[in-house]
């Protein structure tokens, strides 16, 4: 597991973890924010005239209403990256990540206007019926005649993006709508409940395969219902945990900002993190969490009843504000104000988290602390131990240090089941080979992800009641995430093979979904980030190409719109 985590680190720092994804993701953005001018905020109250119907006509081709379309989208995106991703963006990367979230949300808004414009405009009716959208759909109907520089016909190469980008998506249905959906609930459930990972992944596995048998028209019903009662749910609970830290609040607020350019100290058992860390984890993280960019909203907002596209356009507008701005804000705002970032829990180590050192450091040692801290953001490297480690009675007798989840660990106990281990353990270059997987460790240090969320909502009134409200939350969140992007990879699958190999997809998306209820986290967010950016890249290159004709179809909307009697208005 350690070297195939390795691997995938690999190819993600080179892809979604590399700077100039980052850079590319948002200077998207901003070039579409300026070029169009201030679309998410120009267009902000009329997208919420277009949501609530006042401008519907009668007969528009489509299979669900704007709002149903944009709960379709939000239940895709507002899941673990909302709860989950922040905790892991601060983890990584400490309060600054979190003001990179935002700007990658701010940017996105007009991104995922573009994107959900285009995409309406050349979207498909297939053989069953139904309407079918996408970036694969506008870049094999209109990529393919354009010419680059006026000169060079995409054609072929516009196909090949369109097949890439296809595929990208349903690897990136299981990436990120299915595999750290389920196993972030498990999770949850199991450290609230102590209900086991297998038996969560079984049950929501069935209900699963039965919400998306049924396609977009029960899919766009259920998420109709849940999107709204999971956000209300949510919002309640994260507000009594940040009054309950009244005094935290500002002093909170303020880290967002203060470190942005320099990086976070070291504070608590929070060993720091530099600017490329706080930056590239926050950007990244939040288009797990908006997804704007990514090219998946625009599949949901394809089936929407609109006669027109920039309509449904400014429906998208909405989305990474709900989403980011204010669910992962507040989200934010929680774990900072209840200190819970810098805080060590006991907690069950995971081995992909965990490295073993050849020397001894000491966490009271401001120089060691920061030799520790510069080897965890990769400016300096220290000896990995290589060797074996005597256990006697589930303690390891060898001096030296181990790191968990990128903190000192602490009253580290080796167990083999439920009892403490006696042996050896053979360590290769700071990871245990454990291959038969016999023994486990547990001990102290810091968490992420959903647990550090789960003991942030526990720092309130409600006091360990607070885990519930996560627990749900994510339940609802991350399932709602799940049947969405069933949908979206089962029209990427109509797409490149036919409608009837659909069936043969949903198969394998429930299996993969409860096979990734017991599988280390740390894979799982991993993998996401590599089929995020593999979905994403084509399709910012796609809409760049397009940057003129989206300006047109906007005029040409607002001149439609001036001109003609709209119903209801």
């Amino acid at each position: 597991m350690q070297q195939l985590n390795d691997f995938l680190t690999n190819i993600d720092n080179h892809i979604g973890g590399a700077q100039w994804f980052s850079f590319l993701l948002i200077g998207t953005g901003l070039f579409f924010t300026l070029y169009l001018r201030f679309p998410q905020i120009r267009f902000f109250k009329h997208a919420l005239r277009v949501v609530r119907g006042k401008y519907d006509i009668k007969g528009d081709e489509g299979d669900t209403t704007h709002f149903q379309a944009l709960t379709t989208a939000l239940s895709g995106t507002v899941g673990t990256g909302n709860i989950a991703g922040v905790a892991y963006a601060i983890f990584l990367g400490g309060p600054a990540a979190l003001f990179w979230m935002l700007v990658t949300a701010m940017f996105g808004m007009t991104t995922k206007f573009v994107e959900v414009t285009l995409s309406h405009k050349y979207r498909v009716k297939t053989a069953d019926g139904t309407m079918a959208g996408g970036p694969m759909y506008y870049m094999s109907r209109r990529l393919t005649q354009y010419r680059l520089f006026n000169r060079i016909k995409l054609g072929k190469f516009a196909q090949v993006m369109a097949i890439i980008f296809a595929l990208s998506t349903i690897l990136s249905s299981f990436g990120t709508g299915s595999l750290p959906q389920i196993n972030s609930i498990a999770g949850s459930i199991f450290t609230t409940f102590s209900i086991k990972h297998w038996i969560t992944g079984l049950v929501l596995a069935i209900l699963l395969g039965l919400v998306i048998i049924g396609g977009i028209k029960r899919i766009a019903q259920v998420t109709s219902r849940l999107v709204p009662t999971m956000a209300i749910l949510y919002f309640l609970g994260a507000i009594l945990v940040i009054i309950y830290n009244y005094e935290n609040i500002v002093p909170s607020f303020l880290s967002i900002f203060k470190d942005l350019f320099t990086g976070t100290a070291a504070v608590g058992g929070f060993l720091g993190a530099n600017f490329a860390y706080a930056f590239n984890r926050g950007v990244n993280r939040g288009l797990f969490s908006n997804e704007a960019g990514q090219g998946s909203a625009p599949i949901a907002h394809a089936s929407a009843k609109a006669h027109e596209p920039v309509s449904e356009g400014m429906v998208a507008i909405l989305e990474p504000f709900i989403d980011t701005i204010i669910i992962c804000t507040i989200t934010g705002l929680v774990i900072l104000s209840s200190g819970a970032w810098t805080h060590k829990y006991d907690n069950l180590f995971q081995v992909s988290d965990l490295q073993v050192m050849a020397d001894t450091y000491d966490e009271n040692n401001d120089s060691d602390k920061e030799k520790m801290s510069k080897h965890i953001a990769g400016q300096e490297s220290l000896e990995l131990f290589t060797g074996e480690l005597d256990v006697v009675d589930g303690q390891i007798m060898n001096d030296l240090t181990i790191i968990h989840a990128r903190s000192f660990a602490e009253d580290i106990m080796v167990m083999k089941g439920k009892e403490p281990f006696n042996g050896v353990v053979q360590v290769t270059s700071g990871n245990i080979d454990d291959q038969l997987g016999v023994i486990s460790l547990k001990g102290a240090s810091l968490i992420h992800s959903a647990p550090l969320t789960t003991e942030a909502f526990a720092n309130s009134f409600l006091g360990t009641y607070g885990r519930y409200i996560v627990s749900i939350g994510i339940l609802l969140f991350a399932f709602s995430t799940a049947i969405s992007w069933s949908y979206y990879g089962d029209r990427a699958v109509t797409f490149l093979f036919g409608s009837k190999y659909v069936i043969y997809y949903h198969i394998v998306y429930v299996i993969g979904f409860f096979v990734a209820s017991f599988t280390d986290t740390t894979i799982i967010w991993t993998f996401s980030g590599i089929t995020i950016a593999l979905m994403t890249i084509p399709n910012l290159f796609g809409i760049l190409l397009l940057h003129r004709e989206m300006k047109d179809t906007i005029s040409k909307y607002w001149k439609d719109f001036n001109s003609e009697e709209r119903v209801n208005n």
